[in-house]
């Protein structure tokens, strides 16, 4: 009875349906009409950041917390992620978008205009050595291994047994 009534009282804070695993607390929302919100992570690159309150903290049966202080801390949890969240991407998103779209910039640049050109160059070169290579081996250690082949061929091993 406990719990049903203190839910009850917190949709006043939480709506019902995100009770669990909200990114941010809601205010009731009867009576407005939103808009579904586009999909901000549609590859799930950060499926491991999607951590509610109870992921986090987690009381066994045989020890539980009065209803109220669950409830009151599930929404500060959630209170305090929202706010921190917001105000550190609100400082931070702009200088860290600008960084790094000067490093992926020029990483990009020179991907395309050094690194490309140099795998080209090396592919268009590979033919000659292998070509080279294979008449320096012909000439060097194919004898060389041949030579060894047959002087090791002449050789015998006997093993005895020592009782």
């Amino acid at each position: 009875m406990g719990l049903e009534k203190e839910k009850l009282d917190t949709s006043i804070i939480m709506d019902e349906d995100e009770f669990n695993r909200s990114i941010e607390p809601i205010l009731s929302k009867k009576g407005k009409v939103y808009k579904a919100e586009p999909d901000r992570d549609p590859n799930d690159i950060n499926a491991h950041l999607k951590v509610g309150f109870d992921d986090v903290i987690a009381e066994p049966m045989s020890s539980h917390s009065f209803d109220k202080v669950w409830i009151g801390s599930h929404a500060v949890f959630e209170l305090v992620k929202f706010i921190f969240y917001r105000l550190l991407s609100t400082l931070l998103a702009v200088p860290m978008a600008f960084i790094l779209g000067v490093v992926f910039g020029v990483l990009s640049c020179i991907h395309i205009w050094v690194v490309m050109p140099l795998i080209q160059c090396f592919l268009m070169l590979l033919p000659s050595v292998r070509v080279v290579w294979r008449s320096l081996t012909d000439m060097f250690l194919t004898p060389l291994f041949h030579s060894m082949g047959k002087i090791m061929s002449s050789v015998q091993v006997n093993t005895s047994e020592n009782y």
